[in-house]
């Protein structure tokens, strides 16, 4: 019996990913969120399998909305009771909870399934640059793209490729 890892466990591994969202806008950061959360940079992605990573990200107060979205937005939610509708305009909700916007935004990216609370316990969200999963983080954002696969390799000038056909 072998004792060596394979490239499946290698892959299925939860690395760290570090986010700084200072400046950054809300929508985009979300977007890319939702796909390390999903696990769509890795190439072993099945929609059915949970096989994401976890995602920290820092200074949530800093983040950036575009147009007119930081005095219109609202957020709602209902107590339950007859005449329970509640809202809560974006800039309130920045100044208590900062936290919960990335989260709302991110939740609403992700697919509608039984998944989905399981990838948002994956995403820790400070309000500041203090985190306490420092040690763990592997991977850090710093132009906002998810790190994916290396680029294919190129070939030596006057070389080409060939194909190979499969013989049955």
């Amino acid at each position: 019996m072998s004792q060596v890892v394979g490239n499946t466990a290698l892959a299925y591994h939860r690395a760290w990913h570090h986010v700084d969202a200072q400046g950054r806008t809300l929508g985009k950061l979300a977007q890319r969120i939702a796909i390390v959360l999903m696990g769509k940079h890795k190439p072993i992605f099945d929609r059915g399998a949970d096989c994401g990573d976890y995602v920290t990200v820092t200074n949530a107060r800093k983040i950036v909305t575009t147009g007119n979205k930081a005095e219109q937005k609202m957020y709602y939610h209902h107590t339950m009771y007859p005449g329970g509708l509640k809202e809560v305009p974006f800039r309130r909700l920045m100044e208590k909870k900062p936290e919960e916007i990335i989260r709302k935004a991110v939740s609403g990216m992700l697919p509608k399934n039984k998944l989905r609370e399981r990838r948002l316990q994956r995403l820790l969200i400070f309000e500041n640059e203090h985190n306490p999963y420092q040690s763990n983080v592997l991977k850090r954002w710093e132009d906002g793209q998810v790190p994916g696969p290396s680029p294919p390799p190129t070939l030596p000038v006057g070389i080409r490729p060939t194909l190979h056909r499969r013989i049955r």
